[in-house]
């Protein structure tokens, strides 16, 4: 992926990316079609460039672009974004991790749980969002913190044995004392929950970018199995019962990627942020969760063979239900839907 220069779709060609020849639109196409085909590749990408790279490009200083922005946009390192904990996930702001300045550094002590890319043999740094300080009014200030791997008290331990995405890289991670510089800070003091909420938006798409894969590679098997398999003197595509649910996936997909193509052209037309925010949530939903029962029926049209781990249908069926979960849940998606309609939602 990198030797085709997928992680630099986003990036300005000074640091070995695009440049004015890609977008975020350009990306999203990358990513369905690698999903399509493998959707541990796909959320891959997705998070090298929206939760490594883009942070660091739409936050970071000069300094901390230049160092690191030509490795990871050429693909030679990756990087994590360590935001969700045991505790805290959906709500960010019961962060737990802690850091505090000693000495011109950051002293990092908490544990993050289930990031991607944080712990591959060329990962280069994890972002990670921690409480460092209390605010005016009594919330929690959080900031983002750049950690190099390699970090004396930073550890990404053992990966996780996870139902799908087995070829993704996700670790638990944890922080002990762990020192960095202060000028490792990634934008503002404080700033660091609304610079995730702003990075969440852009991944949603992209996750919907890679629902719409799973889905056209469900549609693909499904036709193909469909009109191969003989049963009762014919194939199986032939009886209605069959026919019209692999119609549904068709209408799906359809669906799916207008949706997700739709909020990425609102991301690359710099349209209003509530505009994109809200087109963001509503593509999340439908195309994840068009995924989970894509990948059901394609199942079913494979019969005794959709539970056997040679054919891939097994594989995007395992792989699917994360789709819901990533980037904020369904149920979260739903609640910022409501919200934008002006509903006071809880």
């Amino acid at each position: 992926m990198g030797e085709l220069g997928l992680f630099g779709l986003t990036s300005p060609e000074e640091f070995g990316g695009a440049g004015e020849d890609g977008d975020f639109t350009s990306l999203c196409v990358a990513i369905e079609e690698i999903g399509r085909v493998d959707q541990s590749m796909g959320i891959t990408l997705q998070a090298a460039v929206g939760l490594g790279i883009n942070p660091i490009l739409t936050f970071g200083t000069r300094e901390q672009q230049e160092r690191w922005l030509p490795d990871l946009v050429a693909g030679r390192t990756l990087a994590g974004f360590g935001l969700t904990e045991p505790g805290a996930g959906s709500d960010a702001g019961a962060t737990t991790t802690r850091a505090a300045l000693d000495d011109g550094e950051w002293v990092i002590d908490g544990a993050k749980q289930f990031i991607t890319n944080s712990g591959s043999s060329i990962t280069s740094l994890v972002t990670v969002t921690a409480r460092t300080g209390t605010r005016d009014d009594g919330r929690p200030e959080i900031s983002a913190i750049t950690v190099p791997s390699g970090t004396p008290g930073f550890v990404a331990e053992k990966a996780y044995d996870k139902l799908g995405w087995h070829a993704s890289d996700t670790h638990p991670l944890s922080f002990e004392g762990a020192r960095v510089p202060a000028d490792h800070l990634l934008g503002e003091r404080g700033r660091g929950y609304a610079q995730f909420l702003a990075t969440l938006d852009d991944g949603r798409v992209a996750i919907s970018a890679l629902s719409v894969g799973c889905i056209q590679a469900c549609l693909d098997m499904a036709v193909e199995y469909a009109g191969q398999r003989q049963t009762f003197g014919g194939p199986i595509g032939r009886k209605q019962g069959v026919a019209f649910q692999i119609a549904d996936l068709e209408v799906m997909v359809h669906a799916a990627r207008l949706l997700t193509y739709r909020a990425a052209a609102l991301k690359d037309a710099g349209a209003p942020y509530q505009q994109f925010k809200q087109a963001a949530a509503v593509a999340k939903l439908y195309s994840t969760e068009s995924a989970v029962t894509a990948t059901r029926i394609a199942t079913q049209v494979f019969g005794g063979y959709g539970f056997m781990e040679e054919y891939p249908v097994a594989r995007f069926y395992r792989d699917a239900k994360v789709l819901e979960i990533g980037e904020g849940t369904s149920e979260v998606q739903r609640m910022l839907i409501a919200r934008g309609l002006g509903l006071p939602v809880e």
